[in-house]
């Protein structure tokens, strides 16, 4: 079943186009990420998937419902963490947990949910002493609050450490594991092959590809490459050539260099190790979305 589904999904802004005959459709129980720079349009979608705003021209649905005709039933069932998320400053971590779960009329422990995303002992401060990285995450634990069906995240990196970033990683993955599906956006490019099962990379308002992470470095002709320095004058190049998974190999002045997915380089350094071959080092050149979407961009 397709949770989100747009059809020619239009918004102009003074007859300027944010969004641009986007078609688009997001599958039951899968991660979607919805990824371009600032300015692509991403936000101007959710606005409109959530009828905060509506389109000039073009059709959607949320959940198999009308997203302007049905939005108090979608709402019941989506968590939602916007962009720019605020607080209110007088009320604790518990407080606006309490509320969402309330407001849904959905159950839940508060203490517990605040603890998922790293609030455990702010529970009963009030969020007006909060860090800017804390009300990020209670913005995502007001989201995850009540088991919604459908989890959409606008730029849910914001403001974060590392800690923090790994943390909505897996969360969302704690999610779709419940069977949720979860679409969100970002521009942080480079963190979002670790946690989406496809992804859309918008530009100018225009949905410019669509796929798995490897499909579209694939798309855009990306490539991770496995560099081996070594002092072997004739390393067995035509062996590691006949591996599984591995797309071109030269040798040039004492350094092997193989094109291959990263979960094939360690099987390379194991076959040059069991040919005695003496590997002085390594490194890996990862091929990433961000790359690709330079690409496609670029291309489109």
């Amino acid at each position: 079943m397709s949770v989100i589904k747009t059809t020619g999904l239009t918004k102009l802004y003074g007859g300027n186009p944010a969004v641009s005959d986007l078609n688009l459709e997001v599958e039951d129980g899968e991660v979607y990420g919805f990824l371009g720079p600032n300015g692509a349009g991403k936000s101007t979608t959710i606005d409109m998937l959530m009828n905060y705003t509506r389109p000039s021209t073009g059709t959607l649905t949320v959940l198999g419902r009308d997203a302007q005709q049905d939005g108090s039933e979608i709402h019941a069932r989506t968590g939602i963490l916007p962009d720019q998320f605020g607080v209110y400053s007088t009320l604790t971590g518990r407080e606006h947990v309490s509320y969402i779960l309330d407001a849904n009329d959905a159950i839940g422990d508060p203490e517990a949910i605040l603890k998922r995303v790293g609030l455990a002992d702010a529970v009963d401060q009030r969020a007006g002493g909060y860090s800017k990285g804390m009300e990020q995450r209670l913005g995502l634990a007001m989201a995850i609050a009540g088991e919604p069906e459908l989890l959409i995240l606008d730029e849910p990196f914001s403001g974060l450490d590392p800690y923090g970033v790994r943390l909505v990683r897996e969360v969302v993955a704690a999610e779709r594991d419940r069977g949720a599906t979860v679409f969100f956006s970002s521009h942080v490019l480079d963190q979002v092959e670790r946690v989406c099962d496809r992804v859309g990379l918008l530009s100018d308002g225009h949905l410019i590809a669509e796929g798995t992470p490897k499909e579209l470095r694939d798309m855009a002709g990306v490539r991770t490459q496995l560099r081996i320095e070594t002092n072997s004058n004739d390393p067995p190049i035509q062996v590691i050539s006949e591996l599984a998974d591995v797309e071109d190999v030269f040798y040039d002045s004492g350094r092997v260099v193989v094109t291959c997915p990263r979960t094939v380089c360690y099987r390379v350094l194991e076959t040059l190790d069991g040919a005695g071959v003496n590997i002085q080092s390594f490194d890996i050149e990862q091929g990433t979305i961000e790359d690709a979407f330079v690409e496609l961009a670029s291309d489109s």
